[in-house]
């Protein structure tokens, strides 16, 4: 099948160009400027971007994730792709070995079809002090042993462990994970400056919402958040919601670490695509109002209810990334990140035709996934 998508503002690693591209069997294999060679599908001068990357997303649709529940899954997938995520990796919470196994069990048969791209244990081996939205009840030191048994559940498709680096036995932990091309991301964390260096040195390259479950940046105590975004081989995670994170911290980590090493994620939970409610999260109860999950009568922030269009809109307008910077930090970094840019995260010849097309408003018109819509531009 041949595709040619004219008349469109395509937004490339370099910029925003006037052109056309086209498709066939599922990759681009042209991309060119002006008027298009031929007949094609004319966008009207909407933007193209390259499918979102989310590397880290519980659900949506009212489906979770850590449930395993395969039905559940794919509403929570289906939700995220119609808002431009294309390409998604299912996280776990905190829960017993056994119901962690079972669910990455389960979640490792969609990755086999290719509807998940991976799996993320965040969590069991998290800070009691920095928790979150885990049940404190399930929470353990590491273990290089268990963490052999989830890998052999998921099947080599476990993709990433959230790990906090100061706790016993996490270094050995980090360097198991990397020997195992598992990304070793250091996050719900209460470690010091000099610990998180540890957990980098031994492996780790990613922070799991960088700012949210550590302590704050301080003058005196940098603590991880300074540790994380020094240094060159860490990839920061922000969840760009207007929850998580102010805008001008937003900003701050952006200038530091840069559009290379800045990955937006969701964080989203069952409730994405949702109204207010009462929601799991994992064994966990969490109450959303006003579009912010919080943990049922604590207030402790849940996730989000976020979904990539939303964050990529607030990357341009409320943070001041450019087009191409919003491209990159949604779709490119992510996919480095994963190991999939040499085929994914730029509207490229010879990657996969994985296309958002948006509207003057950065309002999703249209999903392509593979060369094939799931929602047509209108």
């Amino acid at each position: 099948m041949s595709i040619t998508l004219a008349d469109a503002r395509i937004v490339t690693p370099d910029g925003v160009h006037e052109g056309w591209l086209t498709i066939e069997d599922g990759r681009i294999t042209h991309v060119g400027q002006g008027s298009a060679p031929g007949p094609g599908l004319g966008l009207a001068g909407r933007y193209v971007v390259p499918g979102f990357v989310d590397m880290h997303t519980h659900g949506g649709a009212g489906g979770s994730f850590p449930t395993g529940d395969p039905d559940e899954a794919l509403r929570a997938v289906d939700l995220h792709a119609r808002h431009g995520t294309t390409t998604i990796v299912a996280s776990l919470v905190t829960a017993s070995p056994g119901d962690l196994s079972r669910a990455a069990s389960a979640l490792a048969d969609l990755c086999d079809d290719g509807v998940l791209a991976g799996i993320h244990f965040e969590g069991p081996y998290i800070s009691k002090a920095r928790c979150g939205a885990h049940n404190p009840a399930f929470l353990r030191d590491p273990s290089t042993q268990e963490f052999t048994e989830l890998l052999k559940a998921g099947r080599g498709h476990v993709r990433m462990l959230t790990i906090a680096a100061e706790l016993p036995g996490a270094l050995d932990t980090i360097r198991e994970a990397v020997a195992h091309n598992v990304i070793a991301a250091l996050g719900h964390s209460d470690a010091t400056y000099e610990q998180t260096r540890q957990g980098i040195e031994a492996g780790g390259s990613v922070a799991t919402h960088l700012y949210n479950a550590m302590p704050s940046l301080h003058h005196r105590d940098p603590g991880p958040v300074a540790a994380l975004l020094e240094d060159e081989r860490v990839t920061i995670e922000l969840v760009n919601d207007g929850v998580h994170v102010h805008p001008a911290m937003m900003r701050l980590a952006y200038d530091v670490a840069g559009p290379g090493r800045t990955a937006l994620i969701t964080d989203a939970m069952a409730a994405a695509g949702m109204g207010d409610g009462v929601y799991g999260l994992g064994p966990m109860q969490v109450e959303v109002v006003g579009g912010a999950a919080r943990l049922a009568g604590g207030g402790t922030i849940a996730g989000s209810t976020l979904t990539m269009d939303v964050a990529f809109r607030r990357a341009v307008r409320q943070v001041g990334l450019s087009l191409s910077e919003a491209a990159e930090v949604t779709s490119l970094t992510p996919a480095r990140v994963l190991g999939l840019a040499d085929r994914l995260g730029s509207v490229s010849v010879g990657k996969q035709a994985d296309l958002v097309v948006l509207t003057d408003d950065l309002e999703v018109s249209g999903v392509m996934r593979h060369g094939n819509w799931i929602t047509e531009p209108r």
